[in-house]
C-alpha cells in the first residue's frame, strides 16, 4: 500500500496502521475549519492531528486528516458542527486531498495541487 500512496510522508505517526483501505476517506476543507477539534473526540482510530493555522500558528488551529490511518467511518463528518468534513471514495479522496489542505504536517503535497487559498496564503507570506 506504500507504494501506491500518491504523497511524501512529512511527519511519521506512532499510531497504528489501518489493515486495507476503507472504500472511502475523510477530506476536511480546511478553509471552513475553526479548529474547534469536535472531530478529534467522534474518531475512532485517533487518525485526526491538530495543524497550526497558516495565518496566527499559535492561535488558530486547524485539523487534518492521516489519510493512511482514516477507516472511513464517517463519525467525523457527521458530528463536525461547521460541515466541513467530506467523505470521498478511496481514490477520489487521494486525489483531491490537496485541494482542500491549506495547511498540512503530515504530508508534502505538490503546490500546484493545493488549494487557491494555500497558494494564497503562502505566496502573502
Amino acid at each position: 500500500m506504500a507504494e501506491a500512496f500518491p504523497y511524501a510522508v512529512r511527519v511519521e505517526v506512532d499510531k497504528p496502521a489501518r489493515l486495507r483501505a476503507p472504500k472511502q476517506l475523510a477530506i476536511i476543507d480546511q478553509t471552513g475549519c475553526t479548529g474547534c477539534e469536535a472531530c478529534i473526540s467522534f474518531c475512532p482510530v485517533d487518525c485526526i492531528e491538530i495543524v497550526p493555522g497558516p495565518e496566527h500558528p499559535d492561535f488558530q488551529k486547524l485539523v487534518e486528516v492521516d489519510l493512511l490511518r482514516c477507516i472511513g467511518c464517517q463519525l467525523c463528518a457527521r458530528y463536525c458542527p461547521w460541515e466541513t468534513i467530506y467523505m470521498w471514495p478511496h481514490d477520489e479522496g487521494m486525489a483531491l486531498a490537496p485541494r482542500y489542505t491549506v495547511r498540512s504536517l503530515l504530508y508534502d503535497y505538490a503546490p500546484e495541487s493545493m488549494h487557491e487559498a494555500a497558494e494564497w496564503r503562502r505566496a502573502a507570506k
